[in-house]
């Protein structure tokens, strides 16, 4: 006989399926989905995500037509405002970092107390990205806010396939110092009445993505693996001074 975490007792022949079930709902064995990829970002308490809380999660995807030719899917997007414990509401009232965040994100104490479940706001959020890939700037904030709450609130973790837009963008232009999105926004054009606002930062994103094609198509990197070779070139450029 062999024992849950919690002393019960499991039958020999079924210990290989309980290990199988465990590890699906702490693992993502998929394979990205080559022709829908999601761009997203996230508003959170705080600007440290080990610590901070994820308030809310926005997202829209990119579709690919026959040519590889990407395009933003108006119809296909995805937000939520996750509902906070009511300890935490009341005691932010009190501090003024989170008092900071939300003039920045906009997202009151009110919202934030109406919000979504966050079991619920989460699945939700899981079979709305599939298979598919995600993006965002400054991925490693994103990521680790989000997988903190799955593990948390779901016990598993997110999908495995990243790709940091910073690090494309850098890469493509062999910068050697990080640059903010606004910055590369006044590069191209991209107009963002919003920013700081998950749904709008998360259109500027996806804008960048398509700015930056013309550049991938050169290299002949147009799928996910040939582009995340590309963003992975970050390290090698000169004098580039960040944390890998």
């Amino acid at each position: 006989m062999s024992t849950y975490a919690d002393g019960e007792s499991l039958p020999m022949q079924g210990l290989a399926s309980y290990i199988r079930q465990r590890l699906v709902q702490s693992l993502d064995f998929s394979q990205p989905n080559p022709d829908r990829w999601v761009v997203v970002d996230v508003e959170s308490s705080g600007l440290n995500p080990k610590k901070d809380r994820l308030i809310s999660i926005a997202a829209s995807a990119i579709v690919f037509d026959a040519q590889r030719r990407p395009r933003i899917s108006l119809s296909d997007t995805f937000e939520v405002v996750i509902k906070q414990p009511s300890e935490c509401v009341d005691l932010i009232e009190f501090e003024a970092i989170d008092k900071r965040n939300i003039l920045i994100h906009g997202i009151g104490l009110g919202e934030q107390q109406q919000g979504v479940e966050p079991g619920l706001a989460l699945s939700r959020f899981l079979s709305y990205v599939g298979n598919s890939p995600l993006i965002a700037f400054h991925s490693w904030f994103d990521e680790i806010l989000i997988n903190k709450a799955l593990r948390k609130v779901l016990g598993r973790s997110t999908l495995r396939h990243w790709l940091d837009l910073e690090h494309l963008a850098a890469v493509l232009h062999r910068e050697n110092h990080q640059l903010p999105l606004d910055v590369w926004m006044h590069r191209y054009g991209i107009v963002c009445e919003e920013r700081h606002q998950a749904a709008a930062d998360v259109l500027a994103t996806a804008q960048l993505l398509l700015k930056l094609w013309p550049l991938l198509q050169k290299r002949k990197a147009t799928d996910w693996k040939g582009v995340k070779s590309i963003a992975s070139g970050l390290k090698t450029l000169p004098g580039r001074n960040l944390p890998s």
